[in-house]
């Protein structure tokens, strides 16, 4: 957080000069002390959501991945002549510790093309699908498992 601040600092001021980068450096560490004494936020805090940094990723990658894919097996299953398309609505349990995981996976989802979330209760889902195909595994697809990695973590998800 503190080279964040550093860095915006010297975007900020727009040059480079020692006078801005010594001030900066004063400014930044006052502000990451602020953050640190009055804002619950701690350096083990910072290591944590370093160490998330990866899977949340690895999660943004996936995501993007499924919605291209979805999105050409969507147009496909649209675009087919003769095909008989089968709705079907898909209820399925988690066992996420949080809501933030829930939110994450419940979004993701929606983001997908050709699915949606309908409703989340509790640890249960219910996702409206365009096509069965379209809701194969989606139990225990990558986003679950990443996001059971994420919480498994100390400190919970993201």
């Amino acid at each position: 957080m503190y080279v964040i601040f550093f860095l915006l600092w010297i975007i900020f001021n727009g040059r480079v000069t020692t006078e801005i980068v010594l001030f900066g450096l004063v400014i930044s560490a006052a502000l990451y002390w602020f953050i640190c004494r009055f804002m619950d936020f701690s350096p083990r805090r910072e290591l944590a959501y370093l160490k998330k940094s990866g899977y949340l990723l690895q999660y943004l990658y996936h995501l993007i991945r499924e919605i291209i894919t979805a999105n050409f097996a969507t147009m496909k299953l649209t675009c087919t002549a003769g095909r008989v398309v089968e709705p079907a609505l898909i209820e399925f349990e988690t066992h996420f510790k949080n809501d933030i995981s829930r939110f994450l996976l419940a979004n993701s989802i929606t983001l997908t093309p050709g699915t949606i979330t309908v409703a989340v209760k509790g640890d249960w889902f219910i996702v409206h699908c365009l096509d069965r195909t379209l809701a194969e595994g989606i139990e225990s697809s990558v986003f679950v498992k990443l996001l059971e990695k994420i919480e498994s973590q100390e400190g919970g998800c993201v």
